[in-house]
């Protein structure tokens, strides 16, 4: 409670030279000093502009919200203003999906255990899906949601790094330079599947629909709602990671609210065996790998016996909590910011590969290549889809 009886409050023109300077002599005692950006990526860009003609105090730890610099060019553009203040050890462009309990949770599964570095490649991998199906409506965020739509909310930021953490090759050592060099590395070779963004991506909408004990509007129809945006409530692509590891694996990420069933998911998919003894009968099904999200668990799904029948098979779970922290995601980001320490943000280069991946499905969405289908609210989506 110490802490928040000394919070103070300053009301402040990002814009302007004079009040942002007197900011700063008002927290010249701040130590850390951090800026954080909770701003739209216009007023972000406002604001830089502003600390260039000024400068930034001497060990000033900058933070930004997504999405960090709106489109390819906006973040190539920030990271080159943010570089002339600051080094990019100070830079945390933040992403609460990578808290301290997911990343160490992905890397620990990954790398300290015999058991799944010998499958873990598109040799015994069939295909890899992460999913963040929710159940939440729009709630009234349609001031930002609207605007930005389910692939810029979530597929750009939080879901592709995901990918790049499950996906990574082994890293030297667990810190700043080495892990997240290994995830960009990941999505500098991400492309969308069969080179071909239209014939590998969905886009959808919610209807009106029944959500547990509540009807839920069209999207359309929500209070902000502007129609002219044709905003997707619910996006879905496959890409190919174009390595010696995954090249030849379908890696589809999937995102929408309104969903009838909650699901927020890793899925590794492994391929059926070579060749099955004769004797045994049918096919249990796919071998799976499963790592839930909030609260990360961890599920084995294997072929075995039926308890009836020694020569029949079926799927059995084998299934484990993993650790959980004592600070939320967003926590325990944040405490990494204080400690200067960018392990667990995004990386400049980063996030401008985030949004190469992504403009290949924009353009393709903007030109009408790709249909917007309709799922009414508390159903699984539209048919067809993952």
């Amino acid at each position: 409670m110490q802490a928040a009886d000394e919070a103070r409050w300053f009301t402040v023109d990002v814009s302007d030279g004079d009040s942002m300077k007197k900011l700063f002599d008002d927290l010249s005692d701040a130590d850390p000093l951090v800026l954080y950006f909770a701003l739209p990526p216009k007023v972000s860009q406002l604001a830089v502009d502003t600390l260039l003609t000024l400068g930034v105090p001497e060990g000033t730890q900058l933070a930004f919200e997504k999405p960090f610099g709106g489109d390819l060019a906006g973040a190539e553009s920030l990271n080159k203003k943010l570089l002339k203040l600051v080094g990019e050890s100070d830079i945390h462009r933040v992403d609460h999906f990578l808290g301290q309990s997911t990343v160490l949770n992905l890397v620990s599964l990954r790398f300290a255990n015999r058991l799944f570095g010998p499958v873990w490649n598109g040799q015994d991998v069939a295909s890899v899906e992460i999913i963040f199906d929710e159940d939440l409506t729009l709630e009234g965020r349609a001031g930002y949601y609207d605007r930005a739509g389910a692939m810029v909310d979530m597929l750009q930021s939080h879901l592709l790094q995901v990918m790049a953490l499950t996906l990574m090759e082994p890293p030297a050592r667990v810190d700043e330079i080495e892990l997240r060099a290994a995830t960009t590395t990941v999505l500098r070779v991400a492309q969308p599947w069969d080179d071909d963004p239209a014939a590998s991506s969905h886009r959808a909408r919610y209807a009106a629909g029944r959500m547990d004990d509540r009807d839920v509007p069209n999207y359309l129809d929500e209070p902000g709602v502007d129609r002219a945006n044709d905003t997707e409530t619910l996006a879905q692509i496959t890409l190919e990671v174009k390595n010696a590891r995954w090249a030849g694996v379908p890696i589809t990420l999937r995102s929408g609210k309104s969903i009838g069933q909650a699901r927020k998911q890793i899925l590794v998919n492994f391929n059926s065996v070579r060749h099955l003894p004769e004797g045994l009968e049918g096919h249990g099904g796919v071998d799976q790998f499963i790592i839930d999200l909030s609260p990360d668990r961890l599920s084995l799904r294997l072929t075995t016996n039926t308890s009836d029948n020694a020569f029949g098979l079926q799927q059995s779970v084998l299934t484990a909590d993993l650790r959980q922290s004592i600070l939320k995601p967003y926590g325990e980001v944040l405490a990494g910011i204080l400690d200067g320490d960018p392990i667990l943000t995004v990386r400049g280069d980063a996030a401008k590969e985030c949004w190469r991946i992504i403009e290949a499905f924009q353009k393709v969405w903007h030109d009408g290549e790709v249909p917007m289908e309709e799922y009414s609210a508390g159903s699984p989506g539209p048919d067809g889809w993952i």
